[in-house]
């Protein structure tokens, strides 16, 4: 099987065109099955997140340990992130996602054991989250390079997007199924169960097609600072990547995700939760709202990649966050998240794909890499902005707070990004 690739710079394919057309990326049977298979992965990851988080809180009571588990959980994407798309660019991408599986079915099972047994402690969670974060550094890179092989240039923005679209599946089942696991067994068994749901990508990647791209010599650096600055060196006349490595780094930093990991005090906050039904229902609705953001874009072809796109949506969704921290109607709180769910999809795969149109081609998985440590590597200090400030001043007041702080900055990068333009 052959798969359209993109040429070495300057060859016929490097002047492809994303294309308009719907499900692009879905037309190609390899990206259908990964698609499939990551998605029940996604599902697996976030069914993890919902018992985890929900027994961290009950059983501590802390938003400052909520901060904590975010920290830890993002900070190996901050220290590991290029060195992990060098390891993709030299390596086979399928052999790496497939470790990142082992590792995420490891860590579901030593939270099961350990929650049958007992035993859970804080820096039990600590040491959890931190290998599950080493798992998710390792898959990011290697398994955007692998869709990239699959789809080529000109379905890259329809690949990615679906790519996202899968995750948002994963997203909406994991709060159900997890929430359905923990009501019937429990959460120890809930999380056993859940490590067998990571097999069917580890299994069907064993023999999945592969092409690696035809590359004029990829570049063999390891990671660290050295290489960190000398990827940003080399892409540096590349305004886009540039500004949106910086978008993908301040929202990671001052937001991020981390009101999901105090999901549990908004939803007790906006009324009684004994069983987590209001916890889980917030969770799937800003899920829901980048599903239903992904299949409308993909389904119309809207929103093609460009810059000052991404910097638009991204300031309508500071203004949304703000809207759900201050909220005190549930109803109205579901909504916020669904459409933050919504703009969350559009910006970040907006921004996602242009880096990895503009990336040159020796260089793809770090520069990949560089983006995936701005994207996810600075959420680990966004469990500071909102968890730890969160113990300090409430919750409600460190989100809002953050979401203003990043529409500021968002503001400063936009306008200086059309200045230099």
């Amino acid at each position: 099987m052959t798969h359209d690739v993109e040429s070495p710079a300057g060859g016929p394919a490097a002047a492809a065109r994303p294309r308009r057309e719907s499900f692009a990326a879905l037309r190609r049977p390899a990206f259908r099955s990964y698609f499939a298979a990551s998605a029940l992965a996604m599902m697996a990851d976030n069914i993890e997140h919902v018992v985890s988080y929900w027994v961290l809180f009950e059983r501590f009571q802390s938003p400052v340990l909520g901060g904590v588990a975010v920290l830890t959980h993002w900070l190996p994407f901050l220290a590991f992130s290029v060195y992990s798309g060098a390891l993709a660019d030299r390596f086979d991408p399928r052999r790496l996602v497939q470790i990142a599986q082992l590792l995420f079915l490891s860590v579901s099972l030593g939270w099961g054991l350990l929650l049958m047994s007992g035993a859970m402690q804080v820096w039990h969670a600590v040491v959890l989250l931190t290998l599950h974060g080493m798992a998710g550094v390792l898959w990011s890179p290697a398994s955007q390079l692998y869709v990239y092989s699959v789809v080529g240039r000109e379905d890259l923005q329809s690949a990615v997007r679906l790519d996202a679209t899968a995750r948002q599946l994963g997203l909406i089942m994991g709060p159900a199924v997890g929430g359905g696991l923990m009501l019937l067994v429990g959460p120890g068994y809930a999380l056993l169960i859940n490590a067998s749901i990571y097999l069917p990508l580890i299994i069907w990647l064993r023999q999945a097609p592969y092409t690696r791209p035809q590359d004029a010599g990829v570049v063999r650096h390891g990671g660290g600072f050295a290489a960190i600055a000398d990827s940003l060196r080399q892409v540096s006349g590349n305004r886009v990547i540039l500004s949106m490595i910086m978008l993908a780094g301040t929202t990671s930093l001052f937001v991020g995700n981390a009101f999901q990991a105090q999901m549990p005090e908004f939803a007790h906050d906006l009324g009684e939760d004994h069983a987590g039904t209001r916890y889980s229902m917030l969770l799937a609705a800003n899920a829901a709202g980048a599903l239903t953001g992904g299949l409308i874009l993909e389904s119309r072809g809207l929103l093609p990649p460009r810059p000052q796109t991404a910097f638009v949506l991204t300031l309508l969704w500071c203004f949304v966050i703000t809207g759900f921290a201050a909220a005190t109607s549930y109803p109205l709180a579901l909504c916020l998240m669904f459409v933050a769910g919504f703009l969350n999809l559009s910006f970040n795969s907006m921004a996602q794909t242009l880096v990895q149109m503009n990336a040159p081609t020796t260089l793809r998985g770090r520069v990949i890499g560089l983006y995936n440590m701005s994207s996810n590597g600075l959420r680990a200090f966004s469990g500071v902005t909102v968890g730890v400030l969160g113990g300090l001043i409430g919750i409600h007041w460190s989100l809002a707070l953050s979401a203003m702080a990043l529409l500021a900055a968002t503001a400063v990068l936009f306008a200086f990004s059309m200045r230099s333009r």
